[in-house]
């Protein structure tokens, strides 16, 4: 809760990624905030209060995902609905001639993310931004699982991530009314 609010106000992309994070850890517990109260939560040294309001705050993400479904798999509305404002906010950046760098950077990643999408019919499925993050979160968890990352992979993923921090930066100016598109 904490970490998500400070991400939230420096990097969409990073905030994102780290939500999919918590997911996946509440996932890892089976869904049960008491046993995530007594094994996880201390490790923050957080005093009473504030560990009771993570508590809290972990309980809520627990009934989302439940009454959404997606306690197995997938992703929660409010998570998908940051996909869909930076899907909106590419598209205009696309179209804008006042951002050439943002283009570069598209196109310089463009074959990368052409090849994740051929890799499954899943892929294919979702819009290039979510498929930019599958393919974060995918080499997020292989190193910290101390995976080996092939160069090649190495190489796409510097290019996509350095596409997707743009775009989170211009979502940032967006929202502040910084930007002209």
């Amino acid at each position: 809760m904490y970490i998500a609010e400070q991400l939230k106000k420096k990097s969409m992309a990073e905030y994102l990624l780290y939500m999919w994070q918590v997911e996946d850890m509440l996932r890892a517990y089976g869904l049960d905030v008491e046993k995530m109260a007594a094994e996880y939560i201390p490790q923050f040294g957080l005093d009473a209060e504030k560990s009771e309001e993570l508590k809290g705050w972990y309980e809520n993400l627990v009934e989302m995902m439940r009454e959404e479904g997606v306690t197995e798999k997938g992703h929660l509305q409010v998570n998908k609905n940051i996909i869909i404002l930076l899907n909106d906010l590419h598209a205009q950046l696309l179209k804008s001639s006042k951002h050439p760098f943002y283009s570069a950077a598209y196109y310089k990643a463009l074959p990368f993310i052409v090849e994740l999408r051929a890799k499954s019919e899943e892929s294919q499925e979702k819009g290039e931004i979510e498929n930019c993050f599958d393919a974060l979160y995918g080499v997020m968890l292989l190193r910290a699982q101390k995976k080996e990352v092939s160069a090649e992979t190495a190489t796409a993923i510097d290019n996509i991530a350095k596409f997707v921090g743009m775009l989170s930066d211009y979502y940032q100016k967006d929202k502040a009314g910084e930007l002209e598109v």
